[in-house]
């Protein structure tokens, strides 16, 4: 069927759109930081953003059908909001930038590995492994940019490791509550649940002063999170993964470092080195040997219920 293969170029096109915004906003963030505001305030803000956004789109539904749906949307709120970011800043202030990137851009494997813990996959592949191996290496070449010098620092490194499990959860959450609500409905539980489930931290780490607010750059940026970041490339990605499968579209999370290298050296004049070009070329190979394999599995028709079936 076309729908298979041809007719979705236009959703891995998204998927790219996605990663491509996403490995910008490290960039933004750094700019909102250098302007004084903390990692806390900026993940609120901009999923308040993106929240009240979505009222304009779905604000006829206020609960789930279940509680044990209710659940779940906190359950999305928690695995893909609150403690997805504030486990990675967190890692950020104790391990090396390095470190952290690297590790976190193992959300992929962790989704190759819950499928199979849940059996929601068929046994993994030796092309699956090799891809997700080749691509990693790439990823360890361009976050070091030709410095790169791995170090442990424990509970960084653990932090960074949990921010990449709950992407993978909610990874693999999100296609399933789909089956039963819209995309704009699920989003908007999401943000409410993040915001909800950080708002205790507030206490411990205060809002900036109001002559913060007032910067032109301050709110151009944070309506870019809000607005671009969270409530757009949110509601396209749950398309993504309803159309291409869980494993096909998290596989592109893989381009996230390569995106905010190229924005850091365009924005912060950072210098690409040959090291970055050829980590460049490895994520290319790795991701194209993941695919053509997860492509293979499509094809073979629905004898599983794996990620390349789900959201059908």
């Amino acid at each position: 069927m076309k729908g298979e293969n041809g007719g979705n170029w236009c959703w891995h096109a998204i998927a790219l759109a996605c990663v491509g915004v996403w490995g910008t906003t490290f960039v933004s963030t750094k700019v909102l930081l250098n302007h004084g505001l903390d990692p806390l305030a900026i993940f609120l803000v901009r999923f308040l953003i993106a929240y009240l956004c979505l009222w304009f789109f779905a604000p006829e539904k206020l609960f789930a059908a279940s509680w044990r749906d209710e659940l779940l949307c906190a359950g999305l709120g928690l695995s893909g909001g609150s403690i997805y970011f504030l486990t990675e800043n967190q890692a950020v202030a104790m391990a090396p930038a390095s470190n952290v990137s690297l590790l976190v851009t193992t959300a992929p494997v962790m989704t190759l590995l819950l499928l199979r813990l849940f059996r929601m996959s068929g046994p993994l592949q030796r092309r699956q492994v090799g891809g997700s191996c080749v691509a990693l290496t790439g990823v360890a070449c361009v976050v070091g940019n030709g410095r790169f010098v791995l170090q442990l620092h424990p509970a960084g490194d653990l932090l960074a490791l949990t921010a990449a499990l709950m992407w993978a959860a909610y990874s693999l959450l999100l296609p399933r509550m789909s089956r039963r609500y819209g995309g704009t409905f699920l989003m908007r539980k999401l943000f409410f649940y993040g915001m909800l489930t950080a708002a205790p931290l507030l206490p411990f780490s205060p809002l900036p002063p109001s002559e913060v607010w007032a910067q032109p750059v301050v709110w151009g940026n944070l309506l870019f999170l809000g607005v671009a970041a969270s409530m757009g490339c949110y509601l396209a990605w749950t398309a993504v993964l309803q159309h291409l499968g869980t494993m096909r579209a998290t596989n592109y999370i893989y381009f996230n470092p390569l995106v905010t290298l190229l924005a850091a050296a365009a924005v912060l004049g950072e210098r690409i080195t040959a090291v970055a070009a050829v980590g460049a070329c490895l994520i290319l190979t790795g991701v194209w040997m993941a695919e053509r394999r997860n492509e293979h599995d499509t094809s073979c028709g629905n004898r599983s219920s794996g990620p390349q079936s789900e959201g059908k």
